[in-house]
């Protein structure tokens, strides 16, 4: 068994949700996200993007529907003692196994939740779903339930998190090696991932974002690999990925020479992250941060250059993406605690000067403050 994790640690983590399940009223939980099946069992695949549930009732019987591919997956990777199969076939309707396993447990007439924001909960399968379940129980969305209680890390996680931002520096000094006129992009992401790899980390949840020229200038992935010229801008964010939790980091790299405006662009980053690592402690809202982010871009004349948001939660997260809950905008009640891990970006993107500047870090709350992961410099590098 390929458990990452101690039996004490998924025993707290179950107690856990039994408890919140109580205090909501819900006599079971249909889990949909592979982040929760992960983080509760141990349970790893790509295999959500077929349908898929996990089941846990108040009694605490946890029960994996699934895909014959993803039997073995799941028995080797996680603590799932009760395996079922749904069988692929012209008109399947995996819904229906599940409502026999609901049979099996008494659920009818009961209250269950379900996790309907989910990469694997599609509309299709969503309104399949609700048509099952119609006139049988009573439906609850319960999407955020498991992932309030994954945002507040443990000491093991902790671990593997500063693992990460290890891998992450590492493929930082790959960069300083490569990025180069003359250099394509293709081999800095080479470089950078061979460290990552090298290192014992894995696949991050979506691609690293690459670009220079005016692909600096994208906050998305996309297929263009570029050579760097004599003078250039290169902008990358990354992660380094271990246990599938996440550090990321986000640069622009200057390459040959840097102006005045690209300057003053990043001294207005520098100052836009201190003032938000100053806000980042336990009792204050992340949508406090937000606002501190955006008053001092504007305050600096970039009001068109920022975004609307500048970071968000870190974890294990799985493809498309290692965004987490929850995210960092403006009126965001949620309270920082003690254990929540964040990567907060300034990015501004000019466009009528197709320059582009951006800084990212990840961060632990601690009890009085935050802790940086990154050990690299934050300072404009021109190579």
């Amino acid at each position: 068994m390929g458990l990452h994790f101690s039996k004490e640690e998924f025993a707290q983590r179950k107690l856990k949700v039994l408890e919140n399940m109580k205090d909501q009223n819900i006599d079971a939980l249909l889990m949909f996200r592979q982040e929760s099946m992960y983080w509760l069992t141990g349970y790893d695949t790509f295999g959500y993007v077929f349908f898929q549930s996990l089941i846990l009732d108040k009694e605490g019987n946890i029960i994996l529907l699934t895909r014959a591919p993803d039997l073995r997956q799941a028995q080797i990777t996680s603590n799932i003692e009760d395996i079922r199969i749904w069988v692929d076939k012209d008109g399947s309707q995996p819904t229906d196994d599940l409502k026999i396993i609901l049979d099996e447990l008494n659920l009818k007439g009961k209250k269950i939740g379900i996790e309907y924001d989910a990469y694997g909960m599609t509309g299709s399968n969503a309104l399949k779903l609700n048509k099952s379940l119609e006139n049988y129980c009573e439906v609850e969305d319960q999407s955020e339930l498991i992932s309030k209680l994954r945002v507040i890390k443990s000491k093991e996680e902790l671990i593997y998190i500063k693992k990460a931002a290890e891998l992450a520096d590492k493929a930082l000094d790959e960069v300083w090696k490569y990025a180069k006129a003359g250099v394509n992009e293709s081999k800095i992401l080479a470089e950078m991932n061979r460290v990552i790899f090298e290192g014992g980390g894995d696949y991050p949840a979506n691609e690293f974002i690459i670009g220079s020229g005016k692909n600096a200038l994208l906050c998305r992935y996309q297929a263009e690999k570029q050579t760097l010229n004599k003078i250039d801008q290169l902008s990358i964010e990354w992660a380094g990925t271990f246990r599938h939790y996440h550090s990321a980091m986000f640069r622009t790299i200057l390459i040959g020479k840097a102006n005045a405006r690209q300057i003053k662009m990043h001294e207005a980053c520098m100052q836009a992250l201190t003032n938000c690592v100053d806000t980042l402690k336990p009792g204050k809202t992340i949508g406090e941060i937000f606002d501190i982010h955006s008053k001092t871009f504007d305050d600096l004349g970039f009001n068109k250059a920022r975004m609307n948001a500048c970071g968000y939660s870190l974890g294990s997260t799985f493809s498309p993406n290692w965004m987490d809950w929850p995210m960092i905008y403006t009126k965001n009640p949620y309270i920082i605690r003690p254990g929540n891990v964040f990567f907060m970006h300034m990015i501004l993107m000019d466009s009528e000067n197709q320059l582009a500047m951006n800084l990212g870090e990840t961060f632990i709350v601690t009890e009085n403050g935050n802790e940086r992961l990154g050990n690299q410099a934050l300072d404009l590098v021109i190579l």
